[in-house]
């Protein structure tokens, strides 16, 4: 691109860039860079700049444009002067004529609170040294005398010179038969005594006559001529010294009427050209508007309106928009601004009419009045124009092929959701989740009797309803697993009321029958008092018993499955743009934001243009649930999605858009209302927080304490659900707020952010780098990792009410960089390794993490020097290092070491 284009992409998008050589921060420059691709300026080779205009020439045409106008209105002037002279030195009939004869005024300028009578001067020919301005000769009779020249009009070189000097003498002075009675005074010599010089200032310069008309002479108007040549009676000290004649300004009382005539001693200069008659003088418009402001500011102030106790409210739900004003939700709800403001107030609150509004201040007026609101965030009607770009015609219907049904697990806890779908996949997925809960929603797809089946595995633990919702909504028939020998638990009742909202048939699967505490009977029993009545009770409900870690009845519950599709009569056309929901994302470091989704109709081709949210891009490359990459994905399939521009929301729609520039379009209006709704939310997050380890203090203290959090955590879901749960955590005495949220490893940002906020650090399965765990310690913040969330929040919970007692610290003993990879036979691989700090011994536990991220825990099983065994290797020595079950081994990783400590409670901890 151009420098211009990008200029004008920039100003388009409303970044504050002056010129090329300005610089811009790289997510704007990300933002400018889309939108370029977009409308199609990216070329493959670099444009030429055209070339800068030089001013130099500019300057220097004016220049001599200039010049040659003096020189042409010089030669102009002495035309006019010469032409003008030679006609009024014409010779008269007789003597009587000559003298008769009068000479034309000169422009006068007298005191600027005098006005003068017009000059009268004799006619003395020889004691005049310069011709004087034309006039006109007047006969004994009164009439005048003929010109000489009639082919030649006496006021030609007039308009001529009026043209060169841009209209400054708009016409030629005409003279005037003055009585001999009215001759002004004379000298002894005989000629005319001069006015008197109008008054000046200290530096020498003209005082300017007061403000305000003047007034009129008997002309009316101040006299005024064009002056030619010097004066007899010398020049007079106002008049600039190569002005133009008669170019001054005209008199604040009119523009002027036709001048008395001058002695040949008056002076010229700043006298304004002869004119119309002038009016009376009159004085300039005051200004009102300083006088009108002091007068409003005076004025008292409006009286705020207040609505009666008794005023009806609205009726229904009412919709309001996250972070609206005083002003905004008055009206919905049948009240003033001042009604808000006055209940916020006396409830502690001190707003504005036009301050944002938290969530809990609007709703607790919409309480106290007992109207009934519904939150939503800013830009939600605008989604609606937005949807209409991203229409897509539904064609599913009886003609549409059938396709595979999606299946969702759900239940408690620790009932064997994760392990039957290891036993339907046969894989090996519970080994791999920490503490052996699904923490992350896993999409897979089998194959039985030649027919898919898509399997979405949700998590059972408390904290991951709103992805047990997202997976209940995106489902066709769950599958409710219930343990024999627990029996309906709470998530359990949490399932089932989710798989009645989005009203899809349920297949209840009672598993662990292999247990010797097992009662079968029981447990259907507690899940038919929620609605749920098998069959062989006369229900129309399929209870299947199964045993995952036995293999028992699996086979039948695929059959069961099959049997519940075809009665659904699933169906859907993989033709046109795809369409379906996001399940789960994260950041990669290596790949970049990654979404895990599930097409419902069309086709979703590489390539395609999607969006999902604020998120949008180009499918780069479609991964399924074994790792492969294919072309395309149909109907009920799940893959992974890689190109997004950034981390896509959990439980959001995707579409394929018509093309890039709506997908943008759409993406960008949405990211904008997405900022906009985060306005006025968790304000008291950054007033007054406190750190995790000094809310005992606080609470023992008696005061009401906020404890500012920092999470992040390794994919979308699980930070909306960590969000969620430590919500529920608030008492009155501790308030939660949420500095920042984000996906990915904990860096040295978040590290600067948390030391400004006085804020926490809360890691879900991720880690701190080396950089930012020596920042922390330098900056004093505190760091807290998590791999399975209930620890996490029982440590939450313990703290927020004063019962923070950490048993165990964990002391990270050394790091190493594995630079190569070596294959032994009948051992596997080793990591070649570099050690960065501290001391790696054998058999310690150990993490392998990759870009700030966990990969695998495990313990060193082997540790060499060369071809010696080591039992430890220090800093800055190269070794050899053999993990227990883990070979998925890449050069860069980092190996870390780490022991757990008790730390013991001393007498002093206990009375503080």
């Amino acid at each position: 691109m151009t420098n211009a284009e990008t200029l004008d992409l920039a100003e388009s998008l409303g970044i504050g860039v002056k010129s090329h050589s300005s610089s811009i921060v790289d997510a704007q420059a990300d933002r400018v860079r889309r939108k370029a691709e977009r409308e199609g300026l990216v070329r493959d080779e670099q444009p030429e700049e055209p070339k800068p205009v030089k001013k130099a020439a500019k300057k220097s045409a004016k220049k001599a444009a200039k010049k040659s106008a003096k020189k042409a209105t010089k030669k102009a002037a002495k035309k006019a002067t010469a032409k003008k002279a030679a006609a009024s030195v014409e010779a008269p009939a007789d003597d009587t004529d000559a003298e008769e004869a009068v000479v034309a005024p000169d422009p006068v300028i007298d005191e600027p609170t005098v006005a003068t009578e017009p000059v009268v001067v004799e006619p003395t020919a020889p004691e005049s040294e310069t011709p004087a301005a034309p006039a006109r000769v007047i006969s004994s009779s009164g009439s005048a005398a003929p010109p000489k020249k009639p082919s030649a009009p006496e006021d030609a070189p007039a308009l001529v010179a009026k043209k060169v000097v841009k209209k400054v003498v708009k016409k030629v002075v005409k003279k005037v038969a003055v009585d001999p009675s009215k001759r002004p005074p004379s000298s002894g010599s005989g000629k005319p005594i001069p006015p008197p010089p109008p008054p000046r200032s200290t530096s020498g310069k003209a005082i300017p006559p007061p403000p305000g008309g003047r007034p009129s002479g008997p002309s009316g108007g101040r006299p005024g001529g064009p002056a030619r040549g010097p004066m007899p009676g010398g020049r007079r000290p106002s008049g600039p010294r190569d002005s133009v004649p008669g170019a001054g300004a005209p008199p604040a009382g009119g523009r002027g009427g036709p001048g008395g005539p001058g002695g040949p001693g008056g002076p010229g200069g700043r006298g304004g050209p002869g004119g119309r008659p002038g009016g009376p003088g009159q004085r300039p418009p005051r200004r009102k508007g300083r006088r009108r402001r002091n007068r409003e500011e005076l004025q008292p102030m409006d009286v705020p309106s207040y609505t009666p106790v008794d005023a009806p409210v609205p009726e229904g739900e009412v919709v309001v928009e996250r972070a609206s004003t005083a002003l905004d939700l008055g009206p919905k709800l049948n009240r003033t601004a001042a009604d808000v403001v006055r209940f916020l107030m006396q409830a502690g609150e001190m707003v504005t009419a036009t301050q944002s509004l938290s969530d809990d201040m609007i709703e607790l007026f919409a309480a106290e009045i007992g109207a009934e609101i519904r939150l939503v965030d800013p830009g939600e009607e605008q989604e609606v124009e937005l949807q209409k770009l991203l229409v897509i015609d539904d064609e599913s219907g009886d003609d549409a092929p059938l396709r595979p049904p999606v299946i969702t697990v759900m239940g408690h806890v620790d009932h064997g959701k994760t392990l039957l779908l290891d036993r339907i996949r046969n894989a090996n997925v519970a080994d791999g989740e920490a503490g052996g809960i699904t923490q992350h929603i896993g999409a897979y797809q089998v194959e039985r009797d030649g027919q898919k089946i898509t399997f979405i595995d949700t998590p059972g633990h408390a904290a991951f309803t709103q992805m047990r919702a997202r997976g209940a909504e995106s489902t066709d028939i769950v599958i409710l697993m219930v343990a024999a020998d627990d029996g309906v638990m709470p998530q359990t009742i949490e399932a089932i009321n989710h798989a009645k909202a989005a009203e899809v048939p349920i297949i209840v699967a009672v598993n662990k029958i292999d247990r010797e505490n097992a009662d079968v009977d029981k447990a259907i029993a507690g899940v038919a008092e929620h609605n749920l009545v098998p069959e062989e009770w006369g229900g129309d409900t399929i209870f299947q018993r199964v045993s995952a870690l036995q293999n028992i009845g699996v086979d039948e519950l695929l059959d069961q499955i099959l049997l519940v599709a075809e009665v659904e009569d699933l169906r859907a056309t993989p033709e046109g743009r795809a369409q379906g929901v996001v399940l789960e994302s994260n950041l990669d470091i290596g790949r970049g934001p990654v979404a895990t989704v599930l097409v419902q109709s069309g086709t979703l081709r590489v390539g395609d243009p999607m969006v999902a949210g604020a998120a949008w891009g180009r499918v780069r490359a479609l991964i399924n649930d074994h790792g492969e990459q294919i072309k395309e994905a149909g109907p009920s399939t799940p893959v992974q999605v890689l190109g997004l521009s950034e981390v896509a929301d959990a439980g959001r729609e995707f579409v394929v858009a018509p093309n890039e520039k709506v997908a943008g379009r759409v993406a960008d209006t949405r990211e904008h209302w997405q900022r906009q709704s985060s306005l006025g939310r968790e304000a008291h997050a950054l007033a007054g927080g406190a750190k995790l380890e000094d809310i005992f203090d606080q609470i023992q203290r008696g005061e009401a304490a906020t404890l500012n959090l920092i999470i992040k955590a390794d994919v979308n879901g699980s930070l909306e659900a960590l969000t969620e749960s430590l919500r529920k955590l608030e008492r009155d005495e501790v308030k939660i707020g949420f500095v920042h949220r984000g996906v990915g490893g904990i860096t040295e940002n978040d590290i600067q952010l948390a030391a400004t906020a006085n804020a926490t650090i809360i890691g879900y399965g991720v880690r701190p780098d080396r950089k930012a765990r020596d920042l922390a310690d330098a900056e004093k913040v505190e760091i807290r990792t998590y791999e399975i969330i209930y620890h996490l929040l029982e440590d939450i919970e313990s703290a927020m009410v004063g019962l923070l007692a950490p048993e165990f610290e964990e002391v990270v003993t050394g790091d190493a960089e594995v630079r190569e990879i070596f294959s032994v036979p009948r051992i596997g691989k080793i990591a070649g390794c570099y050690v960065l700090n501290g001391v790696i011994t054998r058999n310690s536990k150990v993490r392998f993490i990759r870009e700030g991220t966990i990969i695998w825990k495990g313990t060193v099983q082997s540790l060499k020097r060369f071809k010696d065994d080591a039992r430890e290797v220090a800093a800055g020595y190269e070794c050899g290092i053999g993990l227990s079950d883990f070979q998925d081994l890449r050069p860069g990783d980092i190996i870390e070491t780490y022991e757990e400590r008790e730390i013991e409670r001393t007498l002093e901890d206990l009375e503080s």
